[in-house]
């Protein structure tokens, strides 16, 4: 079940307070993508639960863009861009403070790795789709879902950090598989 769709509603809502309140979407990406680089600092610091939460944080106020973005009607090419582009450096900056944290386990450093390649695709492929006017939406794991399970399992469960990263590769892989197969057989 995808997550985005049900929430939308409820960010519009939070979108157009914040739009009376003068919030620009682009104030809001960046908020964002500063948040997630703070709650990155902590995971890596070894505070995986304290800093899931603050990553957490940081992925919601930055989901809060578009909101913005509609409720004042700024929706713009170059926003999604800033947007797609702060969301990737976001979920880089978290992957590679996990990876730092776990430096000392390398079957963890190596699904860190994996994950994160995969977390780096499924995007790409929706946008590489798109470019031949596809619809590249597809599988299990959309950013909403992978922030939900990176940032869940290091809130609720960060003594089985690996297991989160089996079940996240797993996901990811699924997705970018699903789109490939989906956008090949569309071209």
């Amino acid at each position: 079940m995808r997550v985005r769709p049900h929430v939308t509603r409820y960010l519009d809502v939070i979108g157009r307070g914040l739009a009376r309140l003068r919030a620009t979407p682009t104030f809001m990406t960046a908020l964002g993508l500063v948040i997630v680089v703070v709650g990155s600092v902590m995971i890596a610091t070894g505070r995986l639960r304290s800093g899931g939460i603050v990553v957490a944080a940081g992925s919601l106020l930055d989901g809060l863009d578009g909101a913005v973005a509609r409720a004042t009607g700024r929706v713009t090419q170059k926003g999604a861009f800033l947007d797609s582009v702060f969301d990737r450096l976001g979920e880089v900056a978290a992957f590679a403070a996990l990876a730092f944290a776990r430096a000392g386990e390398a079957r963890e450093l190596l699904l860190i790795v994996v994950a994160l390649g995969g977390a780096v695709l499924v995007p790409y492929l929706r946008a590489r789709a798109e470019g031949h006017g596809i619809d590249g939406r597809g599988g299990l794991m959309g950013r909403s879902e992978r922030l939900i399970l990176f940032c869940g399992g290091l809130i609720l469960f960060p003594a089985y950090i690996e297991g989160m990263l089996w079940i996240f590769v797993f996901l990811v892989w699924l997705t970018v598989i699903t789109r490939f197969v989906n956008t090949y057989r569309s071209i």
